[in-house]
């Protein structure tokens, strides 16, 4: 059977990471590539739903990591399993380095909790390369400020996305050799040089 390649896009509300996702794709297509391109909360027609009621309705936190898992589920058996096994490269903006950073690190639910739903859902299956777009606090809540209208995430305090970013950091060196992390806070032409540069030689590889 065939297996595609995995990668996700991560960082906090406001760094930007979702403005590359077109020019990732066209890149991986030129390769010869399928790619499948899909996001977290959501991807599937429940998971979306799952997505309203994640980003707009206030819940208790581990309430909120259950329904983030229960969305999980639904987007890897009807949307990334399926296209892994037909030899697709699946392009996600999110997956669970997210519930490590939003739900453990800035709302200090239970990593071992986590670490258990993770391994429930998900067997084995892990990113190939996850872009980590970093950018300073101060800079995030500048941006998401001129952006839509927030969702409860977005709406969070300085003290909130602090505690995010260190989670992601903190992931990133937890997992050197998957993580790659791009200063999301350059011109955007700079930016999308470097992510060029990470897919290139992530597909030089597989």
């Amino acid at each position: 059977m065939a297996v595609g390649k995995f990668i996700t896009l991560e960082g906090m509300d406001g760094a930007g990471k979702s403005t590359h996702i077109p020019n990732i794709v066209s890149q991986i297509e030129s390769h010869g590539e399928t790619v499948v391109c899909t996001r977290e909360p959501g991807g599937t027609k429940l998971a979306e739903e799952l997505r309203e009621i994640l980003l707009h309705k206030a819940m208790h936190a581990e309430t909120e990591t259950l329904l983030m898992f229960a969305a999980r589920r639904e987007h890897i058996a009807k949307v990334i399993a399926p296209a892994m096994a037909r030899g697709d490269c699946v392009i996600s903006d999110r997956f669970t380095d997210a519930t490590y950073a939003y739900q453990a690190g800035a709302k200090s639910v239970s990593v071992d909790k986590i670490t258990v739903l993770e391994k429930w859902v998900q067997d084995e299956l892990q990113p190939d390369m996850t872009i980590l777009f970093d950018v300073p606090v101060e800079v995030s809540i500048a941006r998401l400020a001129s952006a839509r209208t927030p969702d409860k995430f977005e709406r969070e305090d300085a003290e909130f996305f602090e505690k995010l970013r260190n989670a992601y950091l903190a992931r990133a060196k937890q997992y050197p050799t998957r993580f790659r992390i791009i200063n999301a806070n350059q011109p955007l032409k700079t930016v999308a040089k470097e992510v060029k540069v990470t897919i290139e030689d992530f597909l030089l590889r597989i």
